[in-house]
């Protein structure tokens, strides 16, 4: 036979497992893997999402009721909603149109009344749009703009420097040329008010070597007149020639007895003014 203390031991509820237990922070503390642990204890479906397995949970804590609706497994919830979609719906009764009584048209205010009533303010708002567009055409063009291109703006072409008799004057300089003054002033000598396509000749048949870089300057003085006034050489002259002294570049070179000499290597500025040859620009 059984002791009594088997006995009463036997006939006390068992109490519930620690883990049955809801955690003070709720059920949404604990993890997937946990709730589903304690729905298997439970004997309830550990099918669904988190949020379904907690539902389950706190319908078993409710009560007998809520569990039964709290295991209701996703399967069943879809096939009545899928018998809902399925039964026919009632027929929506029209409401009876009202008559409306027909309105007189209004009167058309006249042009010079919808003005007036506009006022200043219509002007305002014109000229808000008015910005609006500019600002947005603006910000189109800086967006097309490519990447690490220089950034361009149109200018008025300025006004052609005139002379006292009405003609015009270009000007091309080069500095820092690898030539003596006094070299280069005798050729610019030899081209001061001479025709364009003359000094052109002179300089290619010279035989000092700063005759090529006076031959670039001119080429470059006929250049600016063709692409900023619309001159052709033939119309050019030369008005103005002219070399001032760049700054002089110092070297030595050894001499005998160990001494040193210096050596100047001098640098010139040379400047070039065309004219019109008489034609009244």
């Amino acid at each position: 036979m059984t002791p009594p203390d088997q006995k009463s031991d036997r006939a006390q509820p068992a109490e519930p497992a620690a883990s049955a237990r809801q955690p003070e922070e709720g059920w949404n503390s604990l993890k997937v893997d946990e709730l589903k642990d304690e729905l298997e204890a439970r004997g309830l479906s550990k099918s669904g999402t988190k949020a379904e397995l907690v539902a389950r949970l706190e319908g078993a804590d409710a009560g007998p009721g809520d569990a039964a609706a709290a295991a209701e497994t996703p399967e069943v919830a879809a096939s009545a909603e899928e018998a809902a979609a399925g039964a026919p719906e009632a027929p929506e009764e029209e409401a009876p149109e009202e008559v409306v009584p027909p309105q007189e048209p209004a009167e058309e205010p006249s042009a010079d009344e919808v003005e007036a009533a506009e006022g200043p303010e219509a002007e305002a708002d014109e000229d808000d749009e008015a910005d609006e567009d500019a600002e947005g055409e603006t910000a189109a063009a800086a967006a097309t703009r490519r990447r690490g291109s220089v950034e361009t703006t149109t200018t008025t072409r300025p006004a052609a420097p005139l002379r006292p008799d009405g003609d015009v004057v270009v000007r091309a300089r080069s500095k820092y040329v690898r030539s003596a003054p006094r070299k280069a002033r005798l050729m610019m000598d030899h081209i001061r008010g001479k025709e364009v396509e003359q000094a052109r000749a002179i300089l290619v048949h010279a035989p000092r070597a700063v005759a090529d870089d006076i031959l670039k300057l001119l080429n470059s003085a006929v250049a600016n007149a063709e692409s900023t006034y619309e001159l052709g050489p033939e119309e050019l002259r030369v008005r103005k020639a002219f070399v001032d002294e760049g700054p002089t570049i110092k070297r030595f070179r050894p001499r005998a007895l160990g001494r040193a000499t210096r050596i100047n290597k001098r640098t010139s500025h040379m400047t070039i003014e065309l004219t019109t040859t008489g034609n009244g620009r």
